[in-house]
């Protein structure tokens, strides 16, 4: 059993520590008597999904600070004027009024009335 694959397949469903380790136990009492798997094979795959679900907190607490981060950007260039290039293409300049965080995760600025997305501001003046 791999514990990376259970929690990384292409469905949304993951296990958590419990869950792994009663399949754990359930592989042991299941096992064939006479060809015992070796222990340390249980105490790697319980080491290596330790290590999955620690690097899995990590990068949940890296993203928000990252959000934060977007979000201290975005609210610094309040009442500042910004040169963008919305999704058609063509160059835009306004002054931002707000910051906001989107649904999705994102940052974005009101500019004239026009929300932009931070990662289209290409200059501040």
């Amino acid at each position: 059993m791999n514990p990376t694959a259970a929690t990384t397949g292409a469905s949304s469903t993951s296990i958590n520590q419990d869950q792994f380790l009663q399949l754990l136990v359930a592989q042991l009492q299941n096992q064939d008597p006479l060809t015992p798997t070796d222990s340390t094979t249980f105490i790697t795959q319980l080491a290596q999904f330790t290590q999955l679900e620690q690097t899995q907190k990590q990068t949940a607490t890296f993203d928000q600070v990252l959000k934060l981060q977007q979000l201290t950007s975005g609210s610094s260039l309040l009442g500042k004027t910004v040169d963008y290039t919305p999704a058609n293409g063509s160059a835009a300049t306004g002054t931002v009024s707000a910051a906001a965080v989107q649904a999705d995760g994102t940052v974005a600025l009101s500019v004239g009335g026009v929300t932009v997305p931070l990662d289209q501001v290409t200059q501040v003046r």
